[in-house]
């Protein structure tokens, strides 16, 4: 980079389409920047501001610049951040500054945009230090008397600094935020005649909303401030009516207690028309100020709804539903304009007001019948698609808000008529009805009756599921129906159990064919497993030959690992072994012991998968769940499998590189040895040894720590007295998890991962003291007694805790009153803060029974307790 030309040269090499050059210019860039900082940020600068150089090397000058100051990477930036602060020179700093602040005025827009980029990089790292204090008075001053270019890029600088998500400079923004007011609203006032500007400074003052709170406090500021938003809403420029709309949407989510006058007296007229504006995007912006309005007063209701007295609760004002009457037909209207050729997840204007109408059933709840049903009525059976489709989608779209005792008169009424549009001439029509029928039966199941509905419906949808437009809508309805009409778990049969057969063949049928899509195979699985899941005790025999196709199929895709050519065949694959291995699941939890003689073949071919499957895949996961299952099933039996599956549990174990895969683990090994018992001894020194490591892991979270412990519980459990061996090590454990605790001013992550450390704690001294006990070796537990009741004390005194660890806590009491019967604990139980935190379990009704009546039961063993003589408090 010695001259000009060389620089100049590698500027437009970093631009190239050409990859092997472009990256060899950036290696070039980025050796010149480690090899003197300075002067590499001296010669960009100089290419920058040079107004002879060419548009596209200013601009890559521009950008080589700004990545020398930020990057997306939290480490990286805090590297470049000290290279500007610490390796730079004053003098270059200026320079570097100057220049950029002059390459706004540039004729050229593409070097001012560039420019703009590049100040609001230094500005990220300067402005939280207090450095570079008159920047934004500068940006002020070129708004107010600049050329209209040098305006533009100004404003754009100021947008680009706005928008930063750097946390320091956002909360020093907030002392700027009347030199960034001044310049954005003028730039935005009618009176601008650029359209240019007025387009950056809307854009810019959307950006900077956030910041102007105070501003926003003062009703002078706050007038003017909206007038010129509402004014720019109708500009003649769609771009800057959409970034006008934008800033009322975004207003509207700040600073909706200061709303209530705007909205009387300019915004729902001016919302309703852009809502109508033949521009789409205008029009869209518009309806999302309604969902805005409809978001915020329903989280204004559920933060009222939890708040003590009257003073603390939200200003609430009804915008939604007084405007019910004029927006909601509206909506509906926009509904028909579907883009027939709008993919999926194309969000256009129809699906923004389908998403503001949902959200408007759930801020004015049964409000919002009255017109949608009008609605409905009138276009159910239209001609045109388009408003069949409108009507069937506003029908399902109201399904959430409106309590269900009143919608469900109307959707008895409704269900023929839409199970018979399951055959409309219109995909778009059939799609909206599987989706709506999903709707209801997620939110309003109780309408459907199995004597009327359930047949038709059940056809309906199993139809759908072969198009691959409609199976995951149809599917999610029969998952839906399958929870919904499921029964008593030990019932002989449901309202499911006539169709259960067909519906299995049907799902075999559309899975086994091999044009079916790997997103229908996917979920049309997930239905079976949720069939399976909720079916009745008759049709068990039908299920235990479902479990022959299933590990047939899945045996069949062993071979299929050797064939796999692309990454997509891969995930093909995977995503079949992972469903196949879902509903082996849910068939062993249900068929329970009754899968015993189909354990070899699913131990077989889940060994063989183990032992084929690639790095980094999910499957071993699925795997170890269907083996996790098959080890409650099975019990003691399960033993026979365990030296040939235990090295791949070891594997997992110590894969602290795949933490899901390590985590599912450690449960296994809960899982196992819960259903083992004794029988599992053999394997607990090697589960010990990982276990130990895993907790000791910097690799790890902590969050695997409450799941180890518990682990421990389970293992002593299992394998009673010959815990022993293991007995000080695992307490030492303990006593140093019982010491970590969470400052007053600590995070909710951390209280929480206090709570579930806790609760691992005592689940551990659960298993470890029933375990003690029914050896007969009690006495072992003497030197660990008064640690246990000093943490017992701790959470006694501590208001961050949760059901679950005083169930727990309550047990561990329990249980050491119980393991040492003949009065040894007597001072301890006679403590008042214990007295106080069983008594306060016991009577608290936000508990479930479960846990009052372990209260109840610990009650019982203190009682007793209190009888006895001898302290083993004293003795430790």
């Amino acid at each position: 980079m010695a001259d000009n030309s060389d620089i100049n040269i590698v500027l437009r090499n970093s631009l190239s389409a050409d990859a092997a050059t472009r990256t060899g210019a950036e290696q070039q860039l980025i050796q010149a920047a480690e090899t003197n900082f300075p002067l590499y940020l001296a010669t960009l600068v100089q290419s920058l501001a040079n107004e002879n150089a060419e548009g596209d090397i200013r601009v890559a000058a521009g950008l080589a610049l700004k990545n020398a100051f930020s990057t997306r990477e939290f480490a990286r930036q805090q590297e470049l951040q000290a290279k500007w602060l610490q390796q730079t020179d004053q003098q270059t700093k200026t320079r570097v500054k100057e220049l950029a602040l002059q390459t706004l005025s540039s004729s050229n827009s593409q070097a001012g945009q560039a420019a703009a980029q590049v100040i609001a990089s230094i500005a990220t790292i300067e402005l939280p230090r207090n450095q570079w204090a008159d920047l934004l008075q500068i940006l002020v001053q070129n708004v107010s008397q600049g050329a209209p270019h040098q305006k533009q890029a100004s404003l754009t600088c100021i947008g680009y600094i706005c928008e930063s998500q750097d946390p320091e400079l956002r909360t020093a923004l907030i002392g700027h935020s009347n030199a960034i007011l001044t310049a954005v609203v003028q730039g935005a006032r009618k009176e601008e005649t650029n359209l240019e500007v007025r387009l950056s400074a809307i854009s810019a003052l959307g950006d900077s909303l956030e910041f102007v709170g105070n501003n926003f406090k003062h009703e002078g500021e706050r007038n003017y401030i909206m007038q010129v938003v509402c004014e720019a809403t109708q500009a003649e420029d769609a771009r800057i009516q959409q970034g006008a709309f934008g800033c009322l949407n975004r207003i509207m989510g700040l600073y909706y207690e200061n709303m209530r006058y705007y909205m009387e007296k300019a915004l729902f007229g001016l919302t309703i028309l852009g809502m109508k504006n033949e521009d789409e995007d205008v029009a869209k912006l518009a309806v999302e100020f309604w969902s805005t309005v409809c978001e915020e007063e329903i989280n204004i209701e559920e933060d009222n709804a939890q708040v003590d007295s009257a003073d603390q609760m939200r200003p609430f004002y009804n915008f939604a539903r007084v405007a019910t009457g004029e927006v909601v037909p509206t909506l509906l209207q926009l509904l028909t304009k579907q883009d027939e050729d709008a993919t999926d997840d194309e969000y256009n204007l129809a699906r923004a007001a389908y998403q503001c109408l949902q959200l408007y059933a759930q801020a004015v709840g049964a409000n919002i019948i009255p017109p949608v049903i009008q609605f409905v009525e009138q276009h159910l059976r239209s001609e045109d698609w388009h408003y069949r489709e409108a009507a069937v989608a506003a029908f399902g779209a109201i399904m959430e808000g409106p309590e269900e005792k009143v919608l469900e008169p109307i959707v008895k009424q409704a269900l023929p008529i839409l199970i018979s549009m399951m055959d409309d001439s219109s995909t778009f029509v059939k799609d909206s009805t599987a989706y709506a029928l999903g709707r209801i039966t997620e939110s309003c199941s109780q309408a459907i009756d199995p004597n009327t509905h359930l047949d038709a419906l059940i056809r309906s949808l199993f139809a759908g599921v072969h198009d691959v437009k409609m199976a995951a809508s149809c599917c999610w309805a029969l998952i839906n129906l399958a929870e919904r009409f499921s029964g008593d778990f030990d019932a002989a049969t449901n309202p499911l159990t006539p169709h259960f057969n067909q519906s299995v063949h049907t799902i075999l049928t559309v899975t086994s064919q091999p044009g079916t899509e790997p997103a229908v195979r996917t979920t049309s699985y997930e239905v079976l497993s949720a069939f399976v899941q909720h079916a009745a005790t008759e049709s068990f025999p039908a299920i235990a030959q479902l479990s022959d196709v299933i590990i047939k199929r899945l045996e069949e895709t062993i071979p299929m690992q050797s064939q796999v050519v692309s990454i997509e065949d891969k995930i093909a694959l995977e995503e079949m072994q992972t469903s196949l291995s879902t509903v082996l699941q849910a068939i062993i939890q249900r068929l329970e012991k009754e899968i015993s003689p189909q354990g070899d073949r699913i131990m077989h071919v889940s060994l063989q998968i183990l032992s084929t499957a690639g790095a980094k895949s999910s499957v071993p996961e699925s795997i170890f769940a269907t083996v996790s299952g098959l080890a409650n099933a099975m019990e003691e039996d399960f033993a026979k499998y365990m030296d040939a599956f235990t090295p791949f549990l070891f594997n997992a174990l110590a894969n602290q590189e795949e933490p899901s895969l390590c985590s599912m683990a450690i449960g296994l090994v809960s899982d196992i040895t819960r259903s083992m018992g004794e029988r599992s001894t053999p394997y607990c020194d090697q589960f010990m040894n990982y276990l130990l490591n895993n907790l000791r892991s910097t690799t790890l979270s902590n969050q695997f720590k409450p799941a180890i412990l518990q682990c421990f519980g389970d293992i002593a459990n299992a394998i009673g007295g010959h815990f022993e061996t293991y007995l000080s090590v695992v307490a030492q454990v303990l006593q140093q998890a019982a010491n970590v605790t969470a400052a007053p001013d600590g995070s909710y992550e951390l209280y929480d991962y206090v709570t579930s450390l806790r609760e691992g704690i005592m689940d551990a001294w659960g298993g470890i003291i029933g375990a003690m006990k029914i050896s007969g070796k009690t006495q072992a537990l003497q030197p660990y007694v008064q640690s246990i009741f000093q943490l017992l004390n701790i959470i006694s005194q501590d208001m961050n805790r949760s059901e679950s660890l005083m169930r727990s806590a309550m047990g561990v009491i329990g249980d050491l009153a119980d393991a040492f019967p003949n009065g040894e604990l007597v001072e301890a139980f006679r403590q008042d803060w214990l007295t106080a935190m069983i008594k306060e379990t016991k009577t608290n009704r936000d508990f479930q029974s479960r846990t009052i009546e372990t209260a109840r039961w610990a009650r019982e063993q203190v009682k007793r307790q209190l009888g006895g003589t001898t302290s083993v408090m004293q003795q430790t």
